[in-house]
């Protein structure tokens, strides 16, 4: 009876975990460049009662065994890197990655990160940065009389200068990963490298793998709210039934304890 209280104990916290991640995706569903989470669920170690396959007699084996679950625990909880929705809004500082990359920036305290957000703006020497203070790598400096600004989608940023014509300010430069699932969160949209992750890759934006950039654009949020409220449905529902169990144990082992002379 305590190892059916201890298994329903495992579910509750299971699941409860797996509501705080769909809350969290459901939460920045209106947040730009945010990756949805997923749960992966694994069981935890069997109580062998019988080993299958063990001496029944003389040349005689058992076909099956008895093996006891004992529960379940969350074996993963990482980011699904499936493109967003675009959003425009023909700002000229509005970046979107159409494909595969990060943005990569440097974070206030001089770490490097890795951005899907793209709405950039000018700092007061006119550098590119997140509302963060996250800097574009490599610098860009957009002076302030420029009279227009063009990033074309192989992120080569162009700007008009009078009495100077266009000219070429900088070039975008995109980072990829061998996996991107290996990366870990640091909040605010920002992305760390980790021995899963691998080596991050440079290159321009549509070389050699590199998605595109789409100027005047955001990358939305790729939660999908309707199947994240079928996901809620169904979590709420096993932690009721793990919920009951709890209380059946209990009420059994009650029950058993009650009977004793």
């Amino acid at each position: 009876m305590i190892k059916a209280l201890q298994t329903a104990a495992t579910g509750l916290e299971a699941q409860q975990n797996n509501i705080t991640r769909i809350s969290n995706d459901l939460a920045n569903a209106n947040t730009d460049g945010y990756k949805r989470t997923r749960t992966e669920f694994q069981e935890l170690m069997y109580h062998t009662v019988k080993e299958p396959g063990g001496a029944l007699g003389a040349g005689t084996q058992s076909p099956v065994g008895i093996q006891i679950g004992t529960g379940v625990k969350v074996g993963a909880a990482h980011k699904i890197h499936e493109p967003g929705g675009a959003r425009m809004t023909y700002n000229p500082y509005d970046l979107m990655i159409d494909g595969r990359g990060f943005f990569p920036v440097q974070m206030p305290n001089g770490q490097v990160g890795y951005s899907r957000g793209g709405a950039f703006h000018r700092d007061a020497q006119g550098r590119l940065q997140l509302t963060n203070g996250a800097q574009l790598i490599p610098q860009i400096i957009i002076p302030s009389n420029s009279l227009n600004v063009t990033i074309n989608n192989g992120g080569e940023i162009k700007i008009s200068l009078p009495n100077n014509g266009e000219i070429i300010a900088g070039q975008i430069q995109l980072v990829a990963f061998p996996n991107e699932e290996g990366l870990t969160t640091d909040g605010e949209g920002i992305y760390k490298p980790s021995l899963a992750s691998g080596a991050p890759v440079q290159a321009i934006p549509g070389e050699d793998g590199m998605g595109l950039i789409q100027q005047g654009a955001i990358e939305g949020s790729n939660v999908n709210i309707a199947n994240s409220m079928v996901e809620m449905i169904s979590t709420q529902r096993q932690y009721e039934m793990n919920a009951k169990m709890l209380s059946t144990a209990g009420q059994m082992w009650k029950d058993v304890t009650d009977a004793k002379p």
